[in-house]
């Protein structure tokens, strides 16, 4: 859902605005690998592998629309078209960091060892 959904549904609430705008099946994965660096539609598919084309093309699309991300497109052959924060989209690293921490203590009272790059791929 994107924020012009939120808006003609009248939603008022600041978590479930920022629910709508994050909440995507893959949404936060996207923002999170978008974090400290500039990406192709390519590499992100490859960071998260269980996305199809289909709907990684859809949910950057939202998150475009929504200000979080920006698209550039360079007049190449072939194209090349790269994915970046905002910084709306950057304000976000806090609530993206408190769920890779909280979901790394629920994973170990489970006595489950978390098995994720996500961390190490953020610099910053």
């Amino acid at each position: 859902m994107t924020m012009k959904d939120v808006s003609t549904t009248r939603v008022h609430c600041p978590v479930e605005v920022t629910l709508k705008l994050i909440g995507g099946k893959y949404k936060v994965m996207i923002l999170w690998n978008l974090v400290d660096q500039t990406l192709r539609f390519g590499e992100l598919k490859r960071m998260i592998p269980l996305i199809t084309p289909k709907m990684l093309t859809q949910q950057l699309r939202e998150l475009e629309e929504d200000g979080l991300i920006v698209r550039k497109t360079y007049a190449e052959v072939p194209p090349k078209v790269e994915y970046s924060l905002t910084k709306t989209g950057h304000s976000l690293y806090p609530i993206l960091n408190n769920m890779y921490e909280w979901g790394t203590s629920y994973l170990e009272t489970k006595g489950i060892k978390p098995n994720c790059n996500m961390k190490e791929s953020i610099r910053g």
